[in-house]
């Protein structure tokens, strides 16, 4: 099982990468090679496909592949094929350097994150392929992701495979992470296999690519429903297994637990390290405030990147406690990264005077607050042009959903770390890093003090999160109505307030950066509502 990490577009890089492995495999005595689906263009390519000469060059890629491949191993391979009709998202099987067998992905999800159907055409058969490895024959079933996941489609490929005398069935596939993925697919394939008696080999590709986090966790099972196999979680892996065709079995392996923080968290960092490292950057900047949202993106970032290449910038004004910017500075030195202290206050008090005569000594109200906000915006794009750093914007999904979040101001930046994780998430995956550090990485004061944006004398947020977040991510995650959440408990007056504040809060949501999907439903390109919406639950 090749669990590999492709960069979307490198077409050359990465049948480079699959030459490589294939040799690896050949000298290792590895008889059937699998990789990902689409491992040759990267996934998900979107409207790159509608570029011919994108087609054209994976199609060429492959055709490379071919050529360099190892006598006897049989290779299977994901890329893009095309004939008169349309595109097909496609899987190559490869043996003594010829392409002797090509199938089709039949299920094409067109739902959240997925617009197969924009690009591609439904298989419209699926028969096995006819093999021969060391004069043992076989029938190799191919199928690609969605495929599997067919509970409510009429086709029913795995079944139809095993129902035409299939020895082993392969799947393919770009299967992006969810907290509870894997926990989904592992029982999926249990079910199937079980039920069908036959070995089933579920490749997954890993790494990050723009919004998705691909988690790896390929799985190996024999006819007997063991576990054999396992790539790992957030790793490129090579795993080795073997399988007797005649029988269909294989040695058992043990899966670990899953922890859902700790595989949230890696999701993180390798979406967050993909995404700059993929992009050309290498540095990040962070603005550190002694909250616990920026806290929690420093970790990360320092994980993902290494403390030499994290610079944080502490940006107090006259409303910024001295408690905070300690804790700011302890954050930083129990990380080991570098932080500087860029007063905010003397350029605020510029933007004031500038529009005194405009603003007609009306009160204070959140318009100045936001100025701040936007300085500390300003000061960070200085830093990420000045020094090529790209900005980490340090906003989590609650305060999104709620509008509670300033545009051109704390939205700034490149990537949005922890835009899908709620405020209860953050304080979770804060505990769970102290916990795996087995100390104090993120001071506890930090953790235990009321949430404060600090942009007016005593402010604090105009939340309870523990109420408010749960119900946000019943909402935006769950989509329950309005009757639903005060049949669940939530008052009449806090569920419509909140569905107003998440209603009218689209058009910042539009502007934002793009940000790590780690739910099911996250703000982002899976999640389509109008910016003028006029309808109100009754």
């Amino acid at each position: 099982m090749a669990q590999i990490n492709p960069v979307l577009g490198d077409l050359e890089g990465n049948s480079g990468k699959i030459i490589g492995l294939i040799k690896d495999a050949a000298e290792k005595g590895v008889d059937l090679i699998i990789f990902p689906e689409l491992a040759i263009t990267g996934y998900p390519p979107q409207d790159l496909i509608f570029n011919n000469n994108f087609v054209d060059e994976n199609i060429k890629a492959l055709n490379k592949i071919a050529a360099n491949s190892c006598d006897d191993i049989v290779i299977v391979v994901g890329f893009i094929d095309k004939s008169e009709d349309g595109l097909y998202n496609a899987a190559a099987v490869i043996q003594n350097g010829s392409i002797i067998g090509k199938r089709y992905k039949t299920l094409l999800p067109n739902y959240d994150v997925f617009d197969e159907l924009r690009y591609f055409l439904p298989a419209k058969t699926n028969s096995p392929v006819s093999l021969a490895i060391k004069d043992k024959e076989f029938a190799l079933g191919i199928e690609i992701c969605e495929d599997l996941w067919d509970a409510n489609s009429e086709i029913k490929v795995t079944d139809n495979l095993a129902s035409q005398g299939c020895n082993i069935i392969v799947n393919l596939s770009a299967s992006p992470f969810t907290e509870e993925k894997r926990k989904i697919r592992e029982k999926l394939i249990q079910e199937k296999v079980r039920k069908l008696k036959v070995p089933f080999i579920y490749v997954n590709m890993v790494g990050g690519q723009d919004e998705l986090v691909f988690d790896g966790n390929s799985l190996g099972y024999d006819a007997d429903g063991k576990v054999v196999g396992w790539g790992g979680e957030f790793i490129n892996s090579f795993n080795i297994f073997d399988l007797n065709i005649t029988t269909g079995l294989g040695k058992a392996i043990t899966l670990p637990d899953v922890d859902c923080e700790e595989s949230v968290y890696n999701a993180l960092v390798l979406g967050t390290r993909d995404y700059l490292q993929k992009s050309g950057f290498s540095k990040a900047v962070i603005g550190l405030s002694g909250g616990i949202d920026s806290a929690l993106v420093a970790c990360i970032a320092t994980h993902a990147l290494g403390a030499e290449n994290v610079l944080c910038i502490i940006m107090p004004s006259r409303f910024t406690s001295n408690q905070s910017i300690r804790d700011a500075k302890k954050l930083a030195n129990s990380l080991k990264v570098e932080y500087k202290v860029i007063s905010i206050e003397e350029i605020v008090r510029s933007y004031e005077k500038n529009l005194s005569e405009i603003f007609l000594s009306l009160p204070r109200d959140i318009t100045e607050e936001n100025i701040q906000a936007r300085v500390r915006g300003n000061i960070l794009m200085a830093v990420s042009n000045k020094f090529k750093h790209i900005v980490l914007s340090t906003g989590n999904k609650t305060e999104l959903a709620l509008g509670y979040c300033t545009l051109y101001g704390d939205m700034t930046g490149g990537l949005a770390v922890i835009s899908d994780i709620s405020k209860s998430g953050v304080y979770a995956l804060s505990n769970y890093v102290n916990r795996k550090a087995v100390g104090e990485i993120i001071p506890q004061n930090i953790i235990n003090r009321m949430p404060s944006a600090e942009l007016a004398e005593k402010q604090v947020d105009p939340f309870d999160y523990k109420i408010v977040s749960p119900l946000v991510d019943y909402i935006v995650k769950d989509g329950k109505s309005q009757r639903e959440l005060i049949e669940m408990g939530f008052s009449e007056e806090l569920v419509k307030d909140i569905g107003r504040r998440i209603r009218s809060a689209e058009y910042k949501r539009r502007q934002t950066v793009p940000g790590i999907k780690i739910t099911q439903k996250a703000f982002g390109i899976g999640r389509r509502f109008p910016i003028v919406n006029h309808f109100h639950e009754r």
